[in-house]
């Protein structure tokens, strides 16, 4: 029986990956580095210390991550500020379904506490989970599993009586190695073959996961 459904926060409640993908190249570009979309699109979900070594490994140790990140945060307020954050479609629906189904929300997100309760609060959802997991506040971000495993437990569940919702391969991975049952709902891109074999679902929208939870 599902008890818990934990949700990723950004391309899976909020419709925010688009701007990181606008952002995190032109933070490198800023500082003499070139990201390409393809690069940009396997940092998804990628936490510390794994982005570390993926940015070493494509522009060496001249790289300086947190100058470029702190950057980067600077033009994605910059975008929020001009045009707002909005929900993924369906968001709200299969929220109020849970709750009105006695199944526990929560999330498991690679953003700090501060700006995912910001966020929340400026759609409306700010009293919506019954927890909010930071993979800032864990030893090893996804695609490791502590965010998972620190979101069940307090949760005061198994990792088997919770479902995650996912939109990047690295956030799957992590959902997966914590032993969570998991929904893919793309959104930056329609496949990833590599992860999706993890899943048990694959939607559109969100408002096709009470149908996924309903049928098992």
């Amino acid at each position: 029986m599902i008890k818990a459904v934990i949700f990723d926060l950004d391309g899976t409640i909020l419709d925010t990956e688009k701007y990181y993908r606008i952002c995190w190249p032109k933070a490198c570009e800023h500082f003499g580095f070139t990201l390409t979309d393809d690069m940009y699109l396997q940092l998804r979900s990628f936490g510390r210390p794994f982005v570390f070594d993926r940015f070493r490994e494509w522009f060496g140790d001249s790289f300086n991550y947190d100058e470029v990140r702190a950057y980067r945060k600077v033009i994605y307020e910059e975008i929020v500020k001009e045009h707002g954050i909005s929900l993924k479609t369906g968001a709200m629906n299969a929220l109020n379904w849970l709750k009105e189904n006695g199944i526990l929300r929560a999330v498991a997100t690679a953003t700090d506490l501060e700006r995912t309760g910001r966020y929340l609060k400026s759609v409306g959802l700010d009293n919506s989970f019954d927890k909010i997991c930071s993979a800032a506040d864990c030893k090893f971000g996804k695609p490791a599993p502590d965010v998972y495993l620190e979101a069940v437990r307090q949760l005061g569940l198994d990792p088997f009586e919770c479902i995650a919702v996912e939109d990047a391969p690295n956030g799957i991975l992590s959902a997966s190695r914590a032993g969570l049952k998991v929904v893919f709902v793309p959104d930056q891109r329609e496949s990833e073959p590599e992860v999706e074999h993890l899943c048990m679902a694959k939607i559109k929208t969100l408002d096709d996961l009470p149908k996924v939870i309903i049928n098992g």
